[in-house]
């Protein structure tokens, strides 16, 4: 009855630990900030990976947030979700590993900046080497270009 864990879900155990984190954003208005934080990730039976994050804003606001990956089989790729204390919606992710086994784009769906309506989003896990990743957010634009917004360092500590 209880699923096993496949080759797809072992890949996303080389994250779990305790992280250092620093993130810069540069938003569409132009605006730049730069926050730092840590993030403790933890397997949840095997099938899913659980990554809650903590930090201070460059104002000082503290901010957490909380995201899961997992591997659905049925449907031959990774799913998750993620959540801010920054922001009302939740994310939900799809996505699919690169042929070399160290990039996974996180393809998601959501409310633009300026509020004027939807668009695609892609969150991009790099992985380095043990103790090192890269996380990256993306939106794209109407005519079909990706703009990088938040680029973030995770330092295994």
């Amino acid at each position: 009855m209880f699923a096993k864990p496949q080759k797809e879900h072992e890949w996303l155990h080389q994250l779990v630990g305790r992280w250092k984190v620093h993130h810069d954003c540069e938003m569409p208005d132009g605006t730049k900030s730069t926050t730092e934080g840590t993030m403790n990730c933890r397997s949840l039976g095997g099938m899913w990976l659980i990554c809650e994050s903590t930090g201070e804003s460059p104002e000082g606001e503290a901010w957490s947030s909380i995201m899961t990956l997992g591997f659905d089989p049925t449907k031959g790729h990774y799913v998750g979700t993620f959540v801010g204390s920054m922001m009302p919606n939740i994310w939900k992710y799809k996505g699919k590993l690169d042929a070399y086994g160290k990039r996974l784009p996180l393809n998601s769906f959501g409310p633009q900046f300026d509020g004027g309506g939807t668009c695609n989003y892609r969150d991009t896990i790099d992985i380095l080497d043990a103790d090192t990743w890269l996380f990256g957010s993306e939106m794209q634009n109407e005519d079909g270009s990706w703009v990088q917004f938040m680029h973030g360092k995770h330092t295994r500590s």
